[in-house]
C-alpha cells in the first residue's frame, strides 16, 4: 500500500476550496466547517473546508460558543482510539510538507530525545490551560497556540490572507513578525531533520500519542527473527529503532519500517479489545 497518495489526495481534499479564489471569499464558512480533519490544517486557510481540530481544542477551553469545538476531542479520541498517531502519517498536509523539505540536499542533524517530550508542553499549556484561565473580562480566553506559535497557520493563512486581502496588511504588526520569525525557523529545522515539527512541537500528535499503545491498530515486532541491523532506525522519519518498542508514542505508522525489515520481523495487526499489546514497550518516545 503506498502512503504518498494518500497524502496527496488527504492534502488537495482538505484544501479544495479553489472556488473562493475566484468568488471572493477569502474564508470558506460553509457547512463542512463545523466539522474537524483529523490533521493539522488550519482553518483560515483561504483553501480550507474543515475546522481545524487544534483550534477547536482551544476554543472549548477558552469559552467560545462555537459548535464545532465539541467535537474536537472526540474526533481525536475516536481517531487515536482506532489507529493511534497513524493519520500523522498518511493524511496530515503539514506533515506531507516536512517530508518533501527533508527531501533537499543539506547536513541532516538528529533531534534530542529530550525534544520530544516539548508537544505536550504546546498540548496542555497553550492549547488548554492558557485560554482556560488567562481570560479577559468577559471570561474568554485566546487560543494561544493559534495565535502565537503554529507554523501551519502562518504559511495557510497567515501570509496568504494578507496577499488576497490587502486591507488585512495594516494590521500586521509585531506578533505577525515573531510568527514569519518562527514559521522561517521551522522550515529550516525541517530540511535538516525529519519531521521537526511534528516530533517536538505538534500538540495534535501529542494527543494522538497518547492512544498510541492502546490503539485496535498496532504494529508487532518480532524479537526471535530481529538482528537489531537499526535499518528500521534509519528508515523512520521519527527516528525510532522498533524493538525498543514498536508501538512507541512518536510512531506515526508510516510502515516504512515494515517494508524495509530485511527479516520481515515487523508486521502490523489489529489488536483484540482484551489483548495487551504484543511486545511490551520500553520506548517511552
Amino acid at each position: 500500500m503506498k502512503r504518498r497518495p494518500f497524502q496527496l489526495i488527504s492534502t488537495l481534499i482538505t484544501n479544495s476550496y479553489v472556488y473562493g479564489l475566484f468568488a471572493g471569499e477569502i474564508i470558506y464558512r460553509g457547512p463542512l466547517k463545523y466539522f474537524c480533519v483529523p490533521s493539522f490544517n488550519c482553518y483560515s486557510c483561504p483553501l480550507a473546508i474543515f475546522a481545524c481540530p487544534i483550534g477547536a481544542m482551544q476554543a472549548v477551553a477558552a469559552g467560545f460558543a462555537y459548535q464545532v469545538a465539541f467535537y474536537a476531542l472526540g474526533i481525536l479520541a475516536a481517531v487515536g482510539a482506532v489507529v493511534g498517531r497513524m493519520a500523522c502519517g498518511w493524511i496530515c498536509p503539514f506533515g506531507l510538507l516536512q517530508e518533501y523539505l527533508y527531501k533537499i540536499p543539506s547536513p541532516k542533524l538528529p533531534i534530542p530525545r529530550a525534544l520530544n517530550y516539548a508537544k505536550y508542553v504546546f498540548l496542555f499549556l497553550m492549547v488548554l490551560l492558557l485560554p482556560a484561565f488567562l481570560v479577559n473580562e468577559f471570561g474568554v480566553g485566546e487560543p494561544y497556540f493559534c495565535k502565537f506559535v503554529c507554523p501551519a497557520g502562518t504559511l495557510e493563512a497567515g501570509i496568504p490572507l494578507p496577499l488576497l486581502a490587502p486591507q488585512l496588511r495594516g494590521q500586521l504588526g509585531a506578533v505577525y513578525a515573531v510568527k514569519v520569525s518562527i514559521l522561517v525557523l521551522f522550515l529550516a529545522w525541517m530540511v535538516v531533520s525529519h519531521r521537526a515539527f511534528c516530533r517536538t512541537s505538534c500538540p495534535l500528535g501529542a494527543v494522538y500519542s497518547l492512544f498510541n499503545r492502546l490503539s485496535l491498530y498496532s504494529m508487532s515486532w518480532n524479537a526471535t527473527t530481529c538482528i537489531k541491523c537499526d535499518e528500521c532506525y534509519k528508515q523512520c522519519p521519527m527516528g525510532l529503532k522498533v524493538y525498543e518498542g514498536p508501538n512507541a508514542s512518536n510512531c506515526i505508522r508510516c510502515l516504512k519500517c515494515r517494508d524495509n525489515c530485511p527479516t520481515g520481523s515487523i508486521t502490523y495487526s489489529h489488536r483484540k479489545l482484551h489483548s495487551p499489546s504484543p511486545v511490551s514497550d520500553t520506548n517511552p518516545i
